[in-house]
């Protein structure tokens, strides 16, 4: 049976909590991806950031990010409100990941079963799972990317 260290991603793209939002919204683009894990200075998980965290943060800040495009764009069609937009988009680029971030995060072991990730990801309604040794350490994640690739190449074996 297919284990977490036969499917996750060992190149993993991580980001720490001081990290800036503007320069993870940069990431996202130019890799083409939708989230990342955060990861203290010894390397441990502390959380998970992405897209949709973003744009949970941005609606407070009347901010809207096109994360696709990197840039920002207003919900307000009055000019009297632009100055609001602008301190909205100043506050977003300039926040910090740990202010941002998922801190719940669920993540697998090396030895978690395939079935098992799906599980997790199904129950916990995310896309990404982060994995981790024994101390927490970041080696590797999973995605619903990934699970698919797994599929579709154990189907080809076959």
């Amino acid at each position: 049976m297919a284990r977490a260290s036969d499917i996750m991603n060992r190149k993993v793209i991580f980001v720490h909590p001081e990290t800036c939002i503007e320069e993870v919204v940069k990431i996202f683009k130019d890799n083409n991806i939708r989230g990342l894990p955060v990861v203290d200075s010894d390397h441990k998980v502390v959380g998970v950031i992405s897209e949709s965290d973003i744009s949970e943060y941005s609606k407070e800040l009347h901010v809207t990010p096109l994360i696709g495009f990197t840039g920002w764009v207003s919900p307000y069609t009055d000019v009297s409100q632009i100055a609001s937009f602008n301190k909205g988009i100043e506050l977003l680029s300039s926040a910090k990941v740990e202010d941002v971030m998922s801190k719940k995060v669920i993540a697998a072991k090396e030895m978690t079963t395939f079935h098992e990730v799906v599980a997790l990801m199904k129950k916990s309604s995310v896309n990404r799972i982060p994995v981790v040794d024994g101390d927490n350490k970041l080696i590797g994640i999973i995605t619903r990317q990934d699970l698919l690739t797994y599929l579709a190449e154990k189907e080809e074996k076959e």
